[in-house]
């Protein structure tokens, strides 16, 4: 008897709404006289491929034709199909993908049927195993997937059980997915899910300042980050184009050209309110149930959502998407939280903030300093570190040298004490007394008081996932509240995930969160194997002079490649822009490459210290991304006359003790 490909299709039918294991298939087809012995590769619904059947093949068979595990589809998935792993991931509610069969096998499929569940089982090739870890970023196989998540291998299932964590996943819940958290990243997230089909809950609440202030949907970058930071620096920026209209032949009136800070603030507010609108009518138009109410876990599966006059629901559902950003963080001084205010504040003051201090070496304190000097406040950054930690300390320096010429004044001291003089009204800052300890250079001590009008705090920025009840979950976090992932999945919480500022190790800009959001959605919801690349991300830090970058920094590349391994290729330049001006950026404009040299200088870093520094770093990063060289650089036409095309004539060195100069179109 022989079988033809229509046969064997049928048999694989046949046998899968049974049951059964397609080794059985197998056997018909080596009987077959006009079909040579293949291994079939089924699903339930449809055939996938076909592999040779080999020698260690053959044991496997063996092997599994000696268990009693039921599952409804044995698939074998090849290296070039590791994808199909998340596919079907996705489409099953309990998936085991093993390398070689062992006792545990059986045991999960025996653990799963006394919740009356199927185990679906996926043979993964050898040269299938590496890409299908690397996306879930586990060690090892096997893996268990419930519900779409990977929760680990036999130790993590087991400890799901015994700590009934298991049982309520199975059940059926009222969303497929709660977003608990409304800024950037989690409404990108929302959307994207809704999209693919799900039913989404997104739960947003900001807890007032400690200042009383609140906004609303749409997160940090919408309400008190980027979007009122960017247009405060471009109404500084605009102070200054009006003074060099002057020297471009326009007729400005005498006086003193003075900022309307009420006319200011209101139109970013304004601004900012359509965004939230914009946000709330896109969530009900893509039918995400929205909820203005703050969300703390108290069960497995389980939140309790508060609103503002106190009214508590349940929501359950089966996975949680935790994108609440962070808050900034206030050091353990007297009277800071009476006196400071913070970047959440200060967008909405109803007055000007005066003369201003920003206590903090962060990007924060560095471009609200900026920008108030811009708009002609008396503004001091007081740090007692590097600036910008974490970005390169070169770029660091350059930034600081120019603020300092843009008048703004750098003092190493420590604050000891804020005591405040005079209370703020709706027109008027109020008088904060600054007591700080300053450290001479024989060693001594002394302490120092200056008064101000307004005192800033940016030191940095925490996770508030105090209250959020991730402890009954068993989420792990850092001591800073930030959630530790194994990719965006908690690393302890297999049906908990996270994006944005709140996961450990993100960068923390804005653009991180939203594209991180979308493709973990994709990949949850359709099995697309696609992750989000956290390296060779572009940002900018808005300062007067803005500083890009992409890549290594040169300490970085040094501390990873060596001194000896690495080119800096660098220049100063003086933009067309300023050449009739009488702009001391004129002496700052700066840019590097940094080049790993046995890699035929690939470009590992790519900075700037420029104007529109931001729109410059965006362009050329796609090129970092495909990993340019120095000599594409080269090749590279430039545009002229721009600040950009410095970066096709690099050809100087950096050298210790070597000196540069600007020069100009």
């Amino acid at each position: 008897m022989w079988y033809s490909r229509m046969h064997i299709r049928c048999l694989t039918s046949w046998y899968t709404m049974r049951g059964g294991v397609n080794v059985k298939i197998l056997e018909e087809v080596k009987k077959s006289r006009r079909i040579k012995s293949h291994f079939l590769i089924v699903s339930t619904s449809r055939m996938y491929s076909e592999q040779p059947l080999n020698k260690r093949s053959r044991r496997e068979n063996r092997s599994a034709r000696e268990l009693s595990m039921p599952p409804t589809s044995n698939l074998v998935i090849s290296g070039a199909a590791a994808s199909a792993v998340f596919k079907s991931a996705c489409e099953e509610r309990v998936l085991l993908a093993y390398t070689d069969y062992n006792s545990d096998i059986t045991k999960v499929v025996n653990l799963f049927s006394k919740y009356g569940e199927t185990v679906n089982t996926v043979r993964v090739s050898n040269d299938a195993v590496k890409s299908v870890l690397e996306i879930v970023g586990w060690p090892s196989m096997p893996l268990i997937f419930v519900k779409g998540n990977c929760c680990g291998s036999f130790k993590e299932l087991y400890q799901l059980e015994e700590n009934g964590s298991l049982n309520e996943w199975l059940k059926e819940h009222q969303y497929d997915l709660a977003v608990v958290g409304g800024g950037s990243g989690g409404l990108a997230a929302a959307k994207e899910a809704v999209r693919l089909g799900k039913k989404v809950v997104c739960l947003d609440f900001v807890k007032p300042s400690t200042m009383g202030t609140t906004w609303g949907l749409g997160g940090t970058c919408v309400n008190v980050g980027c979007i009122p930071k960017k247009l405060m620096h471009q109404a500084a920026l605009l102070g200054e184009y009006i003074e060099d209209a002057k020297k471009f032949g326009w007729e400005i009136p005498e006086g003193a050209i003075k900022l309307n800070w009420h006319q200011l603030k209101n139109a970013i507010q304004n601004h900012i309110t359509s965004l939230n609108w914009a946000y709330r009518v896109q969530l009900r138009e893509r039918s995400v149930t929205y909820m203005n109410s703050y969300a703390t876990f108290t069960g497995s599966h389980e939140l309790s959502v508060k609103n503002k006059k106190g009214k508590v629901e349940k929501v359950t559902a089966d996975r949680f998407l935790i994108a609440v950003g962070l808050r900034p963080r206030f050091p353990d001084v007297p009277g800071v939280l009476e006196c400071c205010i913070s970047s959440d504040d200060l967008f909405s003051l109803p007055y000007n903030p005066g003369k201003t201090l920003c206590v903090g070496a962060s990007y924060v304190s560095l471009e609200c300093a900026g920008f108030l000097r811009g708009i002609g406040n008396d503004v001091t950054v007081m740090v007692r570190s590097i600036l910008l930690r974490g970005l390169d300390q070169d770029m660091a320096e350059r930034i600081k040298k120019h603020m300092i010429e843009h008048g703004v004044k750098f003092v190493p001291y420590i604050p000891i004490k804020y005591e405040k003089l005079k209370e703020p009204t709706n027109n008027e800052p109020g008088l904060i007394r600054v007591h700080t300890v300053q450290e001479r250079e024989d060693g001594t001590k002394e302490e120092v008081a200056e008064e101000f009008n307004t005192v800033l705090m940016a030191i940095g920025r925490d996770a508030m996932t105090g209250d959020l009840g991730l402890d009954l979950v068993g989420v792990d976090c850092t001591e800073f509240g930030k959630i530790i992932g194994r990719r965006e999945q908690s690393v302890s919480c297999p049906y908990v995930y996270a994006i944005g500022d709140v996961l450990h190790g993100s960068p923390e800009l804005t653009p991180v969160a939203i594209q991180a959001g979308k493709v973990l959605m994709r990949r949850l919801f359709t099995g697309n194997s696609e992750l989000t690349e956290y390296g060779k991300v572009p940002t900018t830090v808005f300062t007067p002079l803005e500083y890009g970058s992409c890549g290594l920094s040169e300490d970085a590349a040094i501390q990873k490649y060596g001194k000896e391994n690495i080119n800096v290729y660098h220049n100063m330049f003086i933009p067309l822009e300023y050449a009739v001006t009488e702009r001391k950026e004129k002496t700052h404009c700066y840019c590097k490459l940094i080049c790993l040299k046995k890699e035929q200088d690939l470009v590992l870093g790519f900075h700037i210290l420029a104007p529109n520094a931001g729109e410059i770093t965006q362009g050329f990063a796609i090129a970092l991304k495909f990993d340019a060289k120095k000599a594409d650089f080269d090749r590279l036409i430039g545009i002229h006359p721009t600040v950009a095309e410095n970066f096709t004539t690099l050809t100087l060195l950096k050298e210790d003790g070597q000196a540069l100069k600007a020069t100009g179109c």
